[in-house]
C-alpha cells in the first residue's frame, strides 16, 4: 500500500510541472553548449580562445584580427576642418609607416555653443477699441509705485497726477469708498434726488416720479450695504410664491393689500398668493379669461412681450413667464414704499418707471400686449397724452386691456370716464374688441390706413413725419399719434419662439455703419454668444449657481440673452441699450426680449441689489472713456448687484 501511495504522489501536478521544467531546462543547456563550440559561433565573435582549423583540417594556434588601417598615419586637424591643415593646405594623403603605431592622441573637445540671446522684450502697449483692434492712442500718467500698497494697508487718500507728461493733467483724488448709512438700503439716485425734485416748477402731472439724475460732481460715492439679516434669495421658481423678510423688509404693502390677496406676511417669509386688486382669485385664473376673450390671444405665441403698468408685486407678470411670456413690470416709487423690490426679489423683470411728462425708455412698437388693472392712471387727461405713449410703445395690430371700476361700474362719474375713454380710444383708431365683467381690450391697427382716412382737422394729430418714435432718452411726450411704418416693419413679426432666431426686418432701420452685411453680423454675434455660453456652462456651471436676474450692460442685438435662453438657463435678462451707440432696442423687442436704453455716463433708474449676474462685454473699453465716470458707474453697478 505505502508503494502505491508513493506512486500516487508523483504523479501529482505539482511534481510533474518540475519533471517537466527541469528536463526543459537541460535539453536548452545542452543545446546552447553545442552552439557554443560549433563554427557558426565563431563567426560572432572576433576573438576566440579556442583553436580553429585550417584547410588542411590542422588546427591554428590563438589570434587576434587586425585592422586594415594599422600602419597609417592622420592629421587630426584635418578631421576637424577637412578643408585645411593648420597651415591653410589641403589635407595630405595619407601614408604607409612601418614603425610600430602611435598611440592616438584625443583631440580637445570643441568650446560649447554660445547661450542663446535673451527673448526680445514686448514694447509695444495699448488697449482693445470697441473694434476689437489694437489701438495706441490712450495716455498713462505718472505711476507711484507705492499706490497699491498704501492703498491696501490704510485705505487713506490717495493722490496720483493724470494726463499729459510734467503731471500737468488732471489731479484726481482717490478713497476707500464707505458704507451708506442704513436709511440709504433703498436708495435710488435718479429717483430719490430731493435737491431735484425741491427745484421742479409743479409736480401735478407726477414729475417728481421720474427721473432726475443728480450732477456728476454730486452722484452717490458710499457702497450700500445689504440689509440686516440678508440671506441667500430663495431660487426660482419656488421664490415666485415666497421671498424672505429680511431680505425686503417692508411690512406697510402686506398691510394695505392684505385683503386683496397681493402678500402675506408668514413668519420669516413674505408670501404671495397670486392675486391683484382686480384678481382676486388668482393671476391664473385672470390670465385664462383674457385668452378665452380674445382668440388671437396666445400667450407664449403671438404674444410675448407685455408691459405690466401699476405692477404692483408683479404676480400678473410672474405667472405669464409659465406660459413663455416675458413681462416688463413697472410702478412708481409711491407711498406703497418700493414694490419693485418684491417683484425683483421673486425674480421677475421690473423696472422703476411712471407715465408723466416724457417718454418710457422702451422703443416703438415693443410690447405685444400693454396691461393696466386699477393702474390709477389718467388715460384721458391733457388729450389723452399718455395714452399716446401707450400707443407709441403697442405693436401694430397689438392688444391694450384695462380692467378698471368705469368699465363695469354703472355710477354716474365712472360711466363719464367709461364714454372718454371709449371717445380717445375711437379717434386713435382703436377696435374695442371684448367687454367682458371688469376686464375690456380693445386692439391697435396694423396700418395708417384708418389714420389717413380721419378728417384734416381731427384729434389727435398724426405725428410729423420726421418724428423719430424710438428717440427715448429724455424725450417730452407728444400728443400726436406715432405714425406706422409704411413697409409693415414691426407688424409682421414671427410667433415665438422662432422670432428669437430670425433677423427682423427693423434691422435693416437701425442707423450704424454696417450697411449690406447686417444680417450676417446678426447671425455671427448669435453664433459667437452661443459659443461663448457653452463655454461658461460646461467650464463654471452656470446651471448649478441657479441664475435668475440678469443685465447685460451693452446688448447690442440681444444676443447673449438669446444664447442664455437656446441653453435652458431659466433666467431673464435686461437688455441695455447705451445711448452712445446705435439704437438696437427695436431689434430686441422683435425677438422677443426685454431691453432698455440707459446713458452710463449716470446712474441707473430702476432697481438696486437685486442683480445675480452682471455681463459688460467691452463695454469699460467703449462706453466709459473717463475714470470719474467709471468709478462712479462700478458704484452703481456694486449697488444694482445681488449680495
Amino acid at each position: 500500500m505505502k508503494t502505491l501511495a508513493g506512486v500516487d504522489l508523483l504523479k501529482t501536478p505539482a511534481v510533474i510541472k518540475t519533471l517537466a521544467f527541469l528536463f526543459i531546462s537541460i535539453t536548452f543547456f545542452y543545446f546552447g553548449k553545442r552552439w557554443s563550440e560549433s563554427d557558426g559561433y565563431q563567426q560572432l565573435i572576433f576573438f576566440s580562445p579556442s583553436a580553429s582549423s585550417d584547410a588542411t583540417g590542422q588546427r591554428r594556434p590563438p589570434s587576434v584580427a587586425l585592422s586594415p588601417n594599422l600602419g597609417m598615419s592622420f592629421n587630426l586637424s584635418s578631421l576637424i576642418n577637412p578643408g585645411s591643415d593648420e597651415y591653410g593646405q589641403p589635407p595630405s594623403a595619407p601614408t604607409l609607416d612601418s614603425s610600430p603605431p602611435a598611440v592616438p592622441v584625443t583631440a580637445p573637445p570643441p568650446p560649447p555653443p554660445p547661450p542663446p540671446p535673451p527673448p526680445s522684450q514686448i514694447t509695444r502697449f495699448g488697449i482693445i477699441d470697441e473694434n476689437g483692434t489694437m489701438s495706441e492712442n490712450f495716455e498713462v500718467g505718472n505711476f507711484d509705485p507705492n499706490f497699491v500698497d498704501d492703498w491696501k494697508n490704510n485705505g487713506s487718500e490717495i493722490q496720483a497726477d493724470g494726463g499729459k507728461e510734467g503731471g500737468d493733467g488732471s489731479r484726481i483724488t482717490i478713497k476707500r469708498y464707505q458704507l451708506c448709512p442704513e436709511t440709504m438700503r433703498e436708495y435710488i439716485p435718479c429717483v430719490d434726488n430731493v435737491e431735484a425734485i425741491k427745484k421742479l416748477n409743479s409736480t401735478e402731472k407726477g414729475e417728481k416720479f421720474e427721473r432726475h439724475c443728480p450732477e456728476k460732481d454730486k452722484g452717490l460715492n458710499c457702497l450700500i450695504a445689504a440689509p440686516k439679516g440678508y440671506r441667500q434669495p430663495i431660487p426660482w421658481p419656488r421664490s415666485r410664491d415666497e421671498v424672505w423678510f429680511n431680505n425686503v423688509p417692508h411690512t406697510r404693502l402686506a398691510e394695505d393689500k392684505g385683503g386683496q390677496n397681493w402678500i402675506y406676511k408668514d413668519k420669516d417669509k413674505f408670501k404671495f398668493p397670486g392675486g391683484g386688486t382686480q384678481f382676486i382669485h388668482g393671476a391664473d385664473q385672470y390670465l385664462t379669461q383674457i385668452s378665452q376673450m380674445v382668440s388671437d390671444i396666445t400667450f407664449g405665441r403671438h404674444i410675448r412681450v407685455v408691459l405690466d403698468i401699476g405692477c404692483g408685486v408683479a404676480s400678473f407678470g410672474a405667472y405669464l413667464l409659465s406660459q413663455n411670456v416675458i413681462t416688463m413690470s413697472i410702478a412708481p416709487k409711491d407711498v406703497h414704499e418700493n414694490q419693485i423690490q418684491f417683484a425683483l426679489e421673486r425674480g421677475v423683470p421690473a423696472m422703476v418707471a411712471a407715465f408723466a411728462t416724457r417718454r418710457l425708455l422702451y422703443p416703438s412698437q415693443a410690447f405685444d400686449l400693454i396691461h393696466c388693472s386699477r393702474c390709477r392712471i389718467n388715460w384721458t387727461r391733457d388729450d389723452g397724452i399718455l395714452l399716446l405713449e401707450v400707443n407709441r410703445m403697442l405693436r401694430a395690430g397689438g392688444y391694450f386691456a384695462w380692467a378698471a371700476q368705469p368699465v363695469y361700474k354703472h355710477e354716474l362719474v365712472l360711466e363719464e370716464q367709461w364714454e372718454e375713454m371709449l371717445n380717445l380710444t375711437t379717434r386713435l383708431c382703436w377696435e374695442l374688441v371684448k367687454k367682458e365683467g371688469y376686464i375690456a381690450i380693445w386692439r391697435k391697427p396694423m396700418n395708417n390706413t384708418c389714420y389717413l382716412s380721419r378728417g384734416a382737422d381731427a384729434n389727435p394729430p398724426l405725428c410729423e413725419p420726421n418724428d423719430d418714435p424710438d428717440i427715448v432718452w429724455y424725450t417730452d411726450l407728444k400728443a400726436c399719434i406715432t405714425r406706422l411704418p409704411k413697409n409693415g416693419y414691426g407688424a409682421n413679426v414671427t410667433d415665438w419662439p422662432a422670432r428669437l432666431y430670425n433677423p427682423p426686418d427693423r434691422l435693416q432701420t437701425i442707423q450704424m455703419d454696417a450697411v449690406i452685411s447686417r444680417n450676417e453680423l446678426f447671425r455671427a454675434e448669435s453664433k459667437y454668444w452661443n459659443e461663448i455660453i457653452s463655454g461658461y456652462i460646461r467650464a463654471w456651471h452656470w446651471k448649478k449657481i441657479k441664475l435668475r436676474n440678469v443685465l447685460d450692460m451693452k446688448a447690442s442685438f440681444g444676443s447673449f440673452a438669446a444664447a442664455l435662453i437656446e441653453h435652458q438657463m431659466d433666467c431673464w435678462v435686461l437688455n441695455v441699450v447705451p445711448v452712445s451707440g446705435p439704437n438696437t432696442l427695436p431689434v430686441i423687442y422683435d425677438r422677443g426680449l426685454l431691453g432698455v436704453m440707459h446713458d452710463w455716463y449716470f446712474y441707473y433708474l430702476p432697481m438696486i441689489s437685486f442683480f445675480f449676474l452682471v455681463s459688460c462685454p467691452t463695454f469699460l473699453l467703449s462706453a466709459i472713456p473717463t475714470a470719474k465716470v467709471l468709478l462712479s458707474s462700478m458704484i452703481e453697478l456694486h449697488n444694482m448687484h445681488q449680495v
